[in-house]
């Protein structure tokens, strides 16, 4: 086997072979294969695609590439959830501790922001002295004892996932459906849940830009998970707007630890609840609440205890960027869009995520949103609020907002979109 007879194959639009697939994947972990080889394959991916059996090969190579995680020791069912990403998708940060207080165990492996889309683990490091590493043996105790982890995934479960997702980052080839659909199922199939449920993001601020991508990305994983014995299905949702009314990382935290409070932006709690009872029913729990355990204080108990478990503070003060920006509204009227993709990117100019996957990321950076598609506004009344510790970033991060928004006249009739737009089993 050799690297450029791999790409050469793919770059023609030929049908990968088992055996290309197991090396490639192995000498990329191995570092036989160097980032620029793996980048034109990735690519190549990208612009011709792969079969069911190619798909299902590489997910099983990535697998391959390590360890397989066992939770028969617990006392709870396993029930985990994965995001394809968003603006504004903190959906997790509640959602696993709401599970948690309803009776399952959520093994939750997350990333770090991927393009204009946020990261779990970015957000979380925004809290003093929450760690996101933890050996499989932390992970298992932080799991047997609160309910719930969020955690990295470790250097021996799918590694060449691990550096296959950095380099996809970078390298503009993140939409690519199988690589997106392995990368996602190499992880949870290794991580050893028992039932799966998958938010597969529809919009301008999600990778797949319409739902017909969307339905293939969806079913293309619940196969995979499937086959693999894990219980999955997947709800198609709403990635036009940006999820809250907040997009960064320590702005995430404080809206998020808000619907464990009881409030929160509304389209945030309902997301979390649809997708609280997706989990516990594949997890088998019939009888439990979770609007109950919202209301009654038992998930944000669970939060707390998570977060201190891996070495968080949960009363300790957020950061907050040392420099804002106001953008006003330039007329009166109802506010009848707000582009998620253009949120998403000024968030990620502003600091909020990363152009290399070396950099570090600000805390305190982001967008702040004040109104949402549906709201009337006024001339001059502020729209969003722009969050960073590098005033020069302001200019870079405005133009990326320009024309994001509609404002309409006063009495325009306006139409919300359904979160939750299709569920694919």
């Amino acid at each position: 086997m050799d690297v450029i007879s791999v790409i050469r194959t793919k770059r023609d639009r030929g049908e990968l072979s088992p055996e290309q697939i197991d090396w490639v994947i192995d000498a990329y972990t191995r570092g036989v294969v160097a980032d620029e080889q793996m980048s034109a394959l990735a690519m190549a991916i990208l612009l011709n695609g792969m079969n069911r059996a190619e798909i299902k090969r590489w997910t099983a190579a990535m697998i391959a590439s390590g360890e397989r995680m066992n939770f028969d020791s617990l006392s709870r069912p396993t029930a985990d959830k994965h995001s394809t990403g968003g603006v504004g998708d903190k959906i997790t940060l509640p959602l696993a501790p709401l599970v948690a207080a309803c009776g399952a165990a959520v093994p939750q492996l997350s990333g770090r922001g991927l393009g204009h889309t946020g990261g779990t683990l970015d957000k979380l490091e925004s809290i003093p002295g929450w760690r996101a590493l933890l050996s499989n043996e932390e992970m298992l105790h932080v799991l047997d004892t609160t309910g719930a982890v969020i955690c990295a995934a470790g250097d021996g479960l799918a590694p060449a996932d691990k550096k296959l997702y950095a380099l996809r980052d970078v390298t503009g080839t993140v939409e690519a459906i199988p690589l997106i659909a392995s990368s996602i199922m190499s992880k949870k199939i290794a991580e050893g849940t028992g039932s799966l449920v998958l938010d597969v993001k529809v919009g301008t601020g999600a990778f797949m830009k319409n739902i017909e991508d969307a339905r293939e990305l969806a079913s293309t994983m619940v196969a995979l998970g499937t086959d693999s014995g894990v219980k999955t299905i997947a709800l198609l949702t709403d990635m036009s707007t940006p999820l809250g009314l907040t997009a960064g990382n320590a702005l995430e935290i404080r809206e998020s630890v808000e619907v464990l409070a009881g409030g929160g932006p509304s389209d945030v709690v309902d997301l979390t609840l649809a997708l609280a009872r997706e989990m516990l029913d594949a997890a088998g729990i019939k009888d439990a609440d979770p609007a109950k355990a919202l209301a009654d204080g038992s998930a944000m108990d669970v939060w707390r205890r998570m977060i201190s478990a891996q070495g968080g503070d949960p009363d300790a003060a957020l950061p907050v960027a040392r420099e804002q920006h106001v953008v006003t509204a330039p007329s009166s009227g109802v506010l009848t869009r707000l582009d998620a993709y253009g949120v998403g990117v000024g968030a990620w100019r502003l600091g909020a995520g990363r152009a290399r996957k070396e950099d570090p990321v600000q805390a305190g950076a982001g967008i702040e949103l004040h109104a949402k598609p549906g709201d009337t506004v006024t001339a001059g009344q502020p729209l969003m609020t722009l969050h960073t510790d590098t005033p020069e970033k302001f200019e870079y991060a405005l133009a990326s907002l320009e024309g994001t928004y509609d404002i309409a006249p006063a009495g325009t009739a306006f139409t919300a979109t359904p979160i939750v737009l299709d569920r694919i089993a």
